[in-house]
């Protein structure tokens, strides 16, 4: 029981310590504890130095910290600390950084001449005044303060350039394998089939080499495909993205075409997520130094402090939603003044000065080629002139066969929403029906307008509303492709004239509505229209949601025509168990039933459950039964996924009144790198590697079922390209089961597109000791500083001494020697031989005393 005392009242004090003196600070009072408050009657040593926390004597030396700047962490990384001398004539612990470091921290070292003078290789900090500085060892983490003035404007969530990591040498591949046996339950004929999906690739630098191809074996029939394979890398000036090989032409103004050849494209990644999407620039004057407040839809969306002057804020994140932007200015007296900036979005518009483009030359692609591929070039822009208007156009040339050119304007007209408005004038040469064997040229244009508005006061979204209207002339370049492949012989009337698309939501107290609209017609006078509207919400965790669908298509063959009309109810409700309390085995699982009725089919009735299993749910179940109310037959099936570090597997049974069917599937990903190969769940375009060696079986939080593997390695399958992504572990298990450490559990990296980029962890393999440390009969003084001797490899974890001297160390060898100091003098320096006697258990802590001389 005292022991158990002792340990809390050391972790007490420790922490007390430790939060208010192993910090270091630049411009305060000086701090003072009284070391003899921390002597016992057993401690003979001379009193502890406590210059050690409360003078920043902290020993000199290499150190592992995030580095945090006015409260954002800016770099992380092994830095070796120095003591530089304040004007006060205190010393005071600082990185070694270069001038060049500093600029990468977005510091305007240009406006401090003195940072390195004398030929200095790093930068005196102190120069910069204001700035203060504190080291909080026990969360290796280093904090600077720095004045906005001494900082330089960056949009938020810049990351400089020269932090992007192309990543290493590494082989990919993306799998899948899927296949179903059907027996019939009419004559008993069994079918199988199979289909396996292969996606390799290859990282070399900043190269990528990609590959998709399938194969589908139907009764034994094999039928393999190769679907594109191009090389890519990005192009960091331009921020934009270089693509040889087979691919398809974006469709942000022209229709997508499938092509082999090149391509040079702008990729929004490459901008900071404040200067993605499109916000309006908020542009005022201050009066004094001042507060700056943006307000949407009564919600504070960023706020910042300017000084005297014109202020630009260009950085506010797109929000996906409408409404005016408030902005409200607050001065250092107290008075504000209140302005709107008006604010809608579309998907075209582009912030006040921000270009986005496209460059694709090659030859078109696709099944078929009747007439064979068709050279081609194709360009579009898109262009922010200001807050309010965006410009955007293309052309497209291929030979002879076709050419076309779009000119559109977006707005942004605040309250009245946001518009667009484009037209495309074309080109084509194709086959004439009334003359086969011969070309003829068909010239018409599309008219294309897009719409979106958000009604703040009734909650009405119009999330997109377009028209557009093409003469009986007019082909696209898929048009023309089409017409080109296909035997049947293409005709104008046969061309779509108009086509309405609506979208619409509306929130209210009782639930959740939405509609969606499409019309289209043809010049042959067929049409075909679809309507769908939902209503949805939920009463507790109980959610249920219905749809009522129409259907017309009328389909004209000369003076004849045919119509189908289907109208088709569905409702759907959700009863999770956990709305009843529920905290068993099922404490996961949720009951469903839905109802399917169609004006020309069947109403069927189905009830299902679903749910989890095991660590981390990793094995998720669900069976469903269904009553076919026509013919009343039944019908169901019953699955699992399992689902885990190396990949996901699953399989299934059904049936109906015709068949059974059994079913299986394998997917996942593998790395092969210079450590060896790497299993892992599907890869996704940038991937890291975590590397921690001799830490196995370790979770990596925040992904679904990413554990290292025997060798320490893991496979963390999305990371976001361009930006910082945090790779932390969880050791909770490890200090208890392994005789292995981990230090800095969380790393950062900045992968470029398509990246394979290794998170290292340095790892301490060795013994773990609580060591009693005496001193001349004594025990060492608490808060004494313990390391390795020799320890310039960081081998083994160094630590403070605790209560009655005692202090626990991990990753150390069998034999070996520490370095004990809790003073300058060498009447506080002492130096422990030990020889450790392991226990039969792995990963237990060793207690044993030793004497330090």
């Amino acid at each position: 029981m005292m022991m158990k005392i002792k340990k809390i009242r050391l972790m007490i004090i420790l922490g007390i310590i430790t939060a208010t003196f192993s910090a270091t600070r630049v411009s305060r009072a000086q701090e003072y504890f009284n070391p003899h408050l921390l002597e016992t009657s057993e401690t003979a040593a001379p009193a502890l130095d406590l210059n050690l926390f409360s003078q920043e004597q902290t020993p000199a030396g290499d150190y592992n910290v995030d580095i945090y700047i006015n409260g954002e962490l800016t770099d992380a990384g092994t830095f070796t600390f120095r003591y530089v001398e304040a004007p006060d004539n205190k010393r005071v612990l600082l990185p070694c950084v270069t001038p060049e470091q500093l600029r990468r921290w977005n510091i305007k070292v240009e406006n401090y001449p003195d940072l390195a003078k004398n030929g200095d290789t790093y930068a005196n900090l102190l120069v910069i005044p204001g700035l203060s500085a504190r080291l909080v060892l026990n969360q290796q983490r280093f904090e600077l303060t720095i004045p906005q003035l001494a900082m330089a404007h960056r949009a938020r969530g810049y990351v400089p350039e020269d932090k992007w990591d192309d990543g290493i040498t590494a082989g990919l591949l993306n799998y899948s394998v899927s296949g179903q046996t059907t027996t019939s339950r009419m004559n008993d004929a069994v079918r199988h089939s199979q289909f396996v999906s292969l996606l390799p690739g290859m990282n070399v630098g900043p190269w990528r080499l990609r590959n998709y191809s399938t194969l589908n074996i139907d009764d034994g029939e094999h039928q393999w495909h190769s679907v594109y394979s191009h090389v890519s890398r990005d192009i960091r000036a331009l921020k934009s993205r270089l693509v040889i090989g087979e691919g398809n032409t974006d469709a942000k103004i022209f229709d997508s075409v499938a092509y082999t050849g090149v391509s040079l494209a702008s990729d929004n990644d490459m901008r900071p997520d404040s200067q993605q999407g499109f916000a309006p620039i908020v542009r005022g004057i201050a009066r004094s130094d001042a507060e700056v407040t943006v307000y949407q839809n009564g919600n504070s969306i960023y706020k910042t402090s300017v000084p005297p002057g014109p202020f630009e804020i260009d950085d506010i994140y797109p929000t996906g939603s409408a409404g005016n932007l408030n902005v409200t200015v607050k001065e250092s007296d107290g008075s504000e003044q209140s302005f709107v900036v008006p604010f809608a979005s579309l998907a075209v518009l582009q912030r006040e000065k921000q270009l986005s483009y496209s460059l694709f030359a090659g030859q078109t692609r696709g099944d078929g080629e009747a007439m064979g591929s068709l050279d081609f070039i194709q360009s579009a822009a898109a262009w922010g002139v200001s807050n309010a208007l965006t410009i955007y156009g293309g052309v497209t040339n291929a030979q002879d066969a076709y050419s076309s050119v779009a000119l559109g304007v977006g707005m942004n007209m605040g309250n009245l929403g946001a518009l667009s408005v484009d037209v495309t004038h074309a080109k084509a040469q194709l086959p004439d029906r009334l003359n086969p064997g011969q070309m003829k040229n068909s010239v018409g244009q599309a008219w294309r307008l897009r719409y979106s508005k958000s009604l703040e006061q009734t909650g009405t979204d119009i999330s997109v509303a377009s028209y557009r209207y093409a003469t009986s002339g007019f082909y696209s370049f898929q048009d023309l492709i089409n017409a080109r492949n296909s035997n049947d012989i293409s005709d104008e009337q046969d061309q779509a004239e108009h086509r309405l698309d609506v979208t619409l939501s509306q929130n209210t107290s009782i639930g959740a509505f939405s509609l969606s609209l499409m019309k289209e017609r043809y010049w042959n006078r067929s049409q075909m229209t679809s309507m769908n509207l939902g209503y949805g919400n939920s009463w507790g965790q109980i959610s249920y949601f219905l749809s009522y669908a129409r259907n017309l298509n009328v389909d004209q063959n000369g003076e004849d025509n045919t119509k189908t009309n289907d109208r088709l109810f569905a409702f759907t409700v959700n009863v999770p168990f956990s709305a009843f309390n529920h905290k068993g085995e099922f404490a996961s699982a949720s009951m469903n039933y839905s109802l399917n009725s169609s004006q020309h089919g069947a109403t069927m009735h189905s009830l299902g459950m679903s749910g989890s299993a095991l660590a981390d749910n990793s094995l998720n179940w669900q069976v469903q039964e269904g009553y076919n109310a026509a013919n009343r037959k039944t019908n169901g099936n019953a699955s699992l996924n399992y689902q885990s570090s190396w990949g996901d597997v699953s399989g299934g049974y059904g049936y109906d009144n015709y068949t059974s069917r059994y079913n299986y599937a394998l997917r996942g990903g593998m790395v092969a790198h210079a450590d060896g190969l790497t299993f892992s769940r599907t890869l996704n375009e940038s991937v890291a590697l975590v590397t921690a060696p001799g830490a196995k079986d370790i979770p990596v939080n925040g992904q679904n079922n990413v554990h290292t593997d025997s060798q320490g390695n893991a496979v963390v399958p999305y990371v976001r390209p361009y930006h910082e992504n945090a790779i932390s572990l969880d050791d909770s298990e490890l200090a208890q089961e392994a005789d292995t450490d981990i230090e800095n559990i969380t790393k950062k990296v900045v992968p470029t597109r398509g990246a394979v980029v290794k998170a290292q962890y340095q790892t301490f393999s060795g013994l773990k000791a609580m060591l009693t440390l005496t001193h001349r009969g004594k025990p060492v003084p608490f808060g004494a500083l313990v390391t390795m001797a020799g320890n310039a490899g960081q081998t083994a974890h160094s630590d403070i001494v605790g209560e009655d001297g005692q202090v626990y160390l991990a990753g150390l060898p069998q034999q070996g020697q520490l370095q004990v100091m809790w003073g300058a003098g060498s009447d506080r320096q002492c130096t422990v031989n030990y020889s450790l006697k392991p226990t039969a258990s792995t990963g237990a802590i060793i207690f044993q005393q030793a004497a330090c001389e």
